[in-house]
């Protein structure tokens, strides 16, 4: 009989082999899963612009770590943090083209990783966990 492991434990470590593949993946290109992670978020957003608070919130990380990636993205060209014109505390990100190009690779390398992590899955069977985690996710919120 198998030990039982806690489903917490699992999804955490799910969650650090993913980003240690992924981050291994994307190494070549001088990026990480989190800097892809806002560049997708930023791609899909309203005008293709969040402001570092939007960012915040929604990733749930520090104001300090944000500013971080932001800076990193600038400096590949991927971004651009302009102040709001009708604010001027508010600063807001806006995706490049270069930035938007960056998402179409990514996106194949994070198929793949999703590929991998489905294997052996039916249709159902990846309907049924996509379900499950959304709903521990809000159940969690």
């Amino acid at each position: 009989m198998s030990k039982y492991t806690p489903n917490g434990l699992l999804i955490k470590q799910i969650h650090d082999c993913l980003e240690k593949k992924s981050n291994n993946a994307l190494r070549s290109r001088d990026l990480t899963m989190m800097q892809v992670s806002v560049l997708l978020e930023l791609q899909t957003a309203p005008e293709k612009r969040l402001s570092m608070k939007e960012l915040e919130r929604h990733f749930q990380i520090a104001q300090s770590t944000v500013a971080g990636i932001i800076s990193r993205l600038e400096q590949k060209g991927f971004v651009e943090a302009l102040g709001d014109a009708t604010d001027k505390r508010i600063k807001l990100v806006h995706i490049t083209t270069a930035g938007e190009n960056c998402c179409k690779d990514a996106e194949g390398l994070m198929d793949e990783a999703e590929e991998t992590m489905h294997r052996g899955f039916s249709k159902e069977d990846r309907d049924t966990l996509n379900a499950l985690l959304a709903k521990v996710l809000e159940n969690l919120q």
